[in-house]
């Protein structure tokens, strides 16, 4: 007897969606108070750039493309991306906090340092998916399993 595939859930509605949306969030926050703040155009550019990739992420999985250009391994993308994410936040961040400067500019320090947290997490996320979940030509297959009609 055939199994159903569990309906599958909607990006928004996921653990993945949720963090990589506050993910977002948190990057605009951070690069918003960068342009108040008139802070280096380092800090700006960096954040802008972040919410840019990760806001490209957010409707490639919501308008479900991954699937549909499958000659991209987009999980590995993803990752990639969270980590090198992650470093330049934390970096522009640390930045951000260390001298003595305006009250928006460690504030918008503080938020990056939040949303390096979020890339990690995101990171982690889709790396415990591709451990738990393989796809691919490395996904076992139990002879059994096989449907004969």
């Amino acid at each position: 007897m055939p199994t159903l595939k569990p309906k599958h859930r909607p990006f928004c509605f996921s653990v993945k969606g949720h963090v990589k949306m506050l993910r977002l969030a948190l990057n605009v926050t951070s690069m918003t108070f960068f342009i108040i703040a008139q802070a280096p155009e380092p800090y700006i550019v960096i954040t802008g750039f972040e919410v840019t990739v990760t806001l490209f992420f957010i409707m490639l999985y919501i308008l479900r493309l991954d699937r549909l250009i499958a000659c991209l391994f987009w999980p590995l993308l993803d990752i990639i991306n969270s980590v090198i994410a992650a470093i330049f936040m934390i970096i522009i961040s640390v930045l951000a906090l260390l001298p003595e400067t305006t009250t928006f500019i460690v504030l918008g320090g503080v938020f990056g340092l939040l949303a390096a947290v979020c890339c990690i997490a995101d990171g982690v996320l889709i790396y415990r998916k591709l451990l738990f979940n393989p796809s691919g030509p490395y996904q076992k297959h139990s002879i059994h399993d096989k449907i004969v009609l």
